[in-house]
């Protein structure tokens, strides 16, 4: 009897060993790779900061909160990691291989990448292009093994953007939807499978971009109604209705504010997923 007690405790302790889940060890950081872009560069005031260069040479623009701290992003990583897929966006998996391969190196920067892009929700995070990510995936694909590179400086402190002059409060039904431009971007455009499709130029947005226009002018019209953004109030907003050149910058300044911090400051839309960049050039040559 009392030998079969011992078997019996022998066995329960086995069936407890075996059922606790297995501890899954952070990755290692210095195998995370670097943005190499700072937050908050050269702001122009209405939530738009610099990415990298894009195909005209030119910086892209990017929410002025992107990229994100280093340490929130890598104890996101840890979790999708841990988790085997985005937590944000489960129909995305990952892993993060740790070998010098190729293939090993691919699979880290794609964790990266989609950790990056779904940091607030399915393809709602930072794009790309506010990172070199996309420089080193295609150092990676030729073959060039990428050290981690260091982190950039941090950009020196920006002189407050200048409030715009106070406007008129918006009629009872709020802005008038004729004076608010079609994105000219289709949402979903080229999905990849990791939350990137395909913005103005065919450069990396999260699929999730451009908002749903009705939803966007609601946002706008809070936004009009404030006085500045609602998810960002140090940003002032106006939204004219005339045809000066000064009262069409100001309608397209509201716009790029509310697309940029549709869901908390600097956290939104970037200006490639829609035409408004370009439109607020061609008002800015005006005479």
């Amino acid at each position: 009897m009392k030998f079969s007690t011992v078997l019996l405790s022998a066995a329960a302790i086995a069936a407890s060993v075996s059922s606790r889940p297995l501890q899954r060890r952070d990755v290692n950081a210095a195998l995370v790779p670097q943005f190499g872009i700072q937050a908050g560069v050269n702001p122009d005031g209405t939530g738009n900061c610099d990415g990298v260069n894009g195909p005209n040479g030119r910086p892209i623009l990017i929410p002025c909160a992107c990229p994100p701290n280093r340490d929130d992003f890598i104890r996101q990583l840890n979790q999708n990691v841990a988790a085997g897929h985005v937590i944000n966006n489960p129909g995305v998996g990952i892993s993060f291989p740790e070998d010098g391969s190729q293939a090993s190196q691919l699979a880290r920067l794609n964790a990266a990448t989609v950790t990056l892009q779904n940091l607030h929700g399915p393809g709602v995070g930072c794009p790309q292009a506010a990172t070199t990510f996309g420089a080193q995936l295609t150092a990676i694909q030729n073959g060039q093994s990428v050290a981690p590179a260091p982190a950039p400086a941090p950009a020196p402190a920006p002189a407050p953007a200048p409030a715009p002059a106070p406007a008129p409060a918006p009629a009872a039904g709020g802005v008038d939807p004729n004076l608010v431009p079609d994105f000219g971007v289709a949402r979903g455009a080229s999905p990849d499978g990791t939350g990137n499709c395909k913005g103005l130029n065919n450069i990396n947005i999260p699929c999730s971009c451009p908002p749903d226009r009705t939803a966007f002018i609601a946002s706008l019209n809070a936004n009009v109604a404030a006085g500045h953004a609602v998810n960002n109030p140090s940003v002032a907003v106006s939204f004219p209705t005339g045809q000066s050149k000064g009262e069409q910058q100001a309608r397209i300044g509201a716009l790029l504010v509310t697309l940029q911090n549709l869901n908390g400051p600097g956290v939104g839309c970037p200006a490639v997923s829609t035409v408004y960049a370009q439109l607020q050039q061609q008002i800015n040559a005006l005479p």
